[in-house]
């Protein structure tokens, strides 16, 4: 049995400063290396452990780069807040990018959790679960009928048409696996997202996580299973983000990465996001040939 998931990459957030030719370096070095997905997180500013801060380029202007220099990976951003984007115009943004990209989008979205930038940027950080839920609404509507009208507590848009509209259904995925979040998207996504931190980076952890969120989703409805995957490298010295988590986690390396993406495969993810520790080009390069040898070892 082979390999039976798709393998993506995300690509640096805030780990250190790359200059936009060397990001996008790296989206077409994923392409080249055969990964099946680039990703770009959706934040604007963290504060760093060591006492710096620092923040990512613009998600939406850089998948519209990305999308400009590669021709054959998924792309998206991992996962966008709909807090910083009023619903609509986030339709618009997702509906243009997936055109550049020639359908290769999927929109992966959350509702934040960075109280830190939410204040910077002037976005409200109260009731964040009940604003994604209105904000999910009128982007499911205009991505899957070009049209709606709605007046919520929060967002509302009259007769809005999305125009011109994708030239397919943009898959969409949760990034969430909190019940509430799972209540509201279920019955529209296509699939979920579960950080590496929240299932302790185990295939076990997930394989229960999975079997939670199946239970949780509507009668007849298939909503595909995706997860984050920490992988620690020569030279990696954790994560320096502005998260924070204090359960020890599954150590993923080089060596033991074919096991666990099978073991991944197996229990249910349909996609995977790999989170490189560090990640580089080099470490693009070398996690890519233990994929596609993965991809290629016949399994009984």
């Amino acid at each position: 049995m082979t390999l039976a998931c798709r393998i993506g990459v995300q690509l640096p957030e805030v780990e250190r400063y790359v200059p936009m030719a060397d990001y996008l370096d790296l989206a077409r070095r994923a392409e080249d290396a055969g990964f099946d997905s680039v990703w770009v997180g959706d934040h604007l500013l963290y504060d760093l452990p060591h006492g710096a801060t620092r923040g990512p380029w613009e998600a939406w202007t850089t998948l519209a780069a990305i999308a400009a220099v590669t021709s054959r990976v998924e792309l998206g951003p991992l996962v966008a807040s709909t807090a910083f984007h009023a619903p609509a115009m986030l339709a618009k943004q997702a509906a243009t990018v997936d055109a550049i990209s020639d359908g290769r989008l999927v929109l992966a979205l959350g509702a934040g959790w960075n109280r830190r930038e939410f204040d910077a940027f002037g976005f409200p950080y109260d009731r964040r679960v009940s604003r994604f839920a209105e904000a999910l609404t009128i982007v499911h509507a205009l991505l899957r009928d070009g049209r709606t009208s709605y007046a919520g507590q929060f967002y509302a848009v009259d007769d809005c048409v999305l125009d011109p509209r994708p030239a397919r259904d943009v898959p969409l995925v949760l990034g969430s696996n909190s019940p509430r979040m799972l209540a509201i998207g279920l019955p529209l996504v296509d699939a979920w997202n579960v950080w590496w931190s929240v299932y302790d980076n185990s295939a076990a952890r997930f394989a229960s996580i999975k079997a939670e969120v199946d239970a949780a989703a509507p009668a007849g409805r298939t909503v595909e299973a995706t997860a984050c995957v920490l992988v620690t490298l020569p030279g990696g010295q954790g994560r320096v983000m502005g998260e924070s988590y204090d359960a020890p986690v599954a150590t993923v390396t080089l060596d033991s990465l074919a096991e666990h993406l099978q073991a991944m495969a197996e229990a249910g993810a349909s996609h995977l996001q790999l989170v490189l520790d560090p990640i580089t080009a080099d470490s693009i390069d070398a996690v890519g040939r233990v994929v596609s040898a993965a991809r290629a070892a016949p399994r009984g």
